[in-house]
């Protein structure tokens, strides 16, 4: 008997681990489920600023990577105001100056309603894959999931966040966590993906958190109240006289 246990387990241990996928495998498993041909959703966004806190309900459209579109239903202050992405252009419609503004430069990357989402963060939706250079740095556990660690580098300078640190769920192809980064190597923000949930074979995570790490105190989380995927969405919510209606 105990030989036959110490053969069991020198067989156990002379098997090969398991390799570890591709970069470029982690992304395809990460781009079919973050990113989609059309979506509709709605939205609550939670913004605490040193201990006050802020609460926007909002409805977004999303076909492909080119067209975005944002309207806010809550609080009644910012009911009415609304965003239109098509292509790389974003323009914003303020119900209160009845005027549409055309955000553009460095405006892209200012917090949405002062939340720690900017304006190209909120209707980012290209996949991964066709912007960042990858590597895999290894296997980690982060928060209680098995991952694998990427390190991502922009191919090109028009890209948000020239490097990226991620950590992919290994069982969900989702992300648990991302580290984003100036040119520098400043870390500017901090991203967590929670509460994952299937919709028809696709797994995406319906709370994101973003925390600024230049301005401390500053947390915004986005819970998806609802998703769907694969719908029709109006023509006319991608066109600009959609702002004004």
């Amino acid at each position: 008997m105990k030989t036959l246990l110490l053969l069991l387990l020198s067989i156990v241990f002379a098997m090969p681990a398991q390799a570890a996928p591709t970069a470029a495998e982690v992304l395809a498993t990460v781009d079919k489920n973050m990113t989609f041909e059309s979506r509709k959703t709605t939205v609550t966004m939670t913004v605490t600023k040193n201990g006050r806190v802020k609460t926007y309900q909002m409805e977004s459209f999303g076909r492909g990577a080119d067209e975005g579109a944002v309207e806010f239903l809550a609080p009644a202050r910012d009911k009415g105001t609304r965003m239109l992405k098509k292509g790389g252009e974003l323009w914003m419609f303020l119900p209160h100056v009845e005027k549409v503004q055309k955000i553009s430069g460095h405006m892209l990357r200012q917090g949405l309603m002062g939340s720690d989402f900017s304006y190209e963060d909120m209707l980012e939706t290209a996949a991964l894959s066709g912007r960042y250079d990858a590597k895999v740095l290894g296997e980690e556990v982060k928060d209680g999931r098995k991952t694998w660690k990427l390190e991502m580098t922009a191919k090109s300078a028009d890209v948000s966040y020239p490097k990226r640190v991620s950590w992919i769920d290994q069982e969900y192809g989702v992300p648990v966590r991302e580290e984003l980064y100036a040119v520098s190597g400043m870390l500017l923000k901090v991203f967590t993906f929670t509460e994952v949930k299937d919709f028809d074979g696709r797994k995406f995570p319906t709370v994101f958190k973003a925390e600024d790490q230049v301005q401390q105190g500053s947390l915004t989380e986005l819970r998806f109240d609802s998703l769907e995927f694969t719908v029709a969405v109006p023509e006319e919510v991608f066109n600009l006289r959609w702002l004004e209606r």
